[in-house]
Parts: C-alpha cells; sequence; structure tokens
C-alpha cells in the first residue's frame, strides 16, 4: 500500500546496513487459508499474521470497527526506519 523511510531517524539512530526492505509499493500478495504467501517478508508477516488467519476464518470488525470494510485491516511492518503498510482484505 505504502512505504515511507524516515532519514532523520536513520541518520540519528540507525548503524549503516547495506540490504533492506525488498517490499515495492503495488506489490501483492494472496495468503491461502491464513498461510503466509510466498515472497513475504517474514518480519512482515509476523505482524499481519494474527489478522489474515482471523480473516481466514471468516472474522474481521476489528477493534469493534475500525476499518470502513469489516473484512479488513491496514497493518504496517515493525520497521520503524522504513515502516511499509499493507492493506489485507478478504477476497472471493
Amino acid at each position: 500500500m505504502r512505504k515511507v523511510q524516515h532519514n532523520d531517524l536513520m541518520a540519528k539512530y540507525e548503524n549503516p546496513i547495506e540490504h533492506t526492505c525488498d517490499v515495492c509499493e503495488g506489490q501483492s500478495w494472496i495468503s491461502k487459508g491464513g498461510t503466509c504467501p510466498e515472497g513475504l517478508c517474514p518480519e512482515a508477516w509476523k505482524t499481519m499474521q494474527e489478522f489474515v488467519e482471523a480473516l481466514a476464518r471468516g472474522e474481521g470488525n476489528f477493534y469493534d470497527g475500525w476499518m470502513k470494510d469489516p473484512y479488513s485491516a491496514m497493518i504496517s511492518c515493525n520497521d520503524g526506519f522504513r515502516p511499509v503498510s499493507f492493506y489485507i482484505e478478504t477476497i472471493e
């Protein structure tokens, strides 16, 4: 959905690293039965797994009406320097 980079925080707190996130805006993945889609970052999966599994079971309405579509969620990965926001929804 969206990827941002906080250069000021990186300069102040992060040690230089060679390889960072490979996710690009516009990419999409499909989880079948609530399993991690092939090619999805394992760390991103950790942050969304609970929501994907719940949606796969037909559950929704997280946090009592958080999302306009109750069978969706907006989840961000746990990289505070380069967070990626993922829109998760059920599809037929």
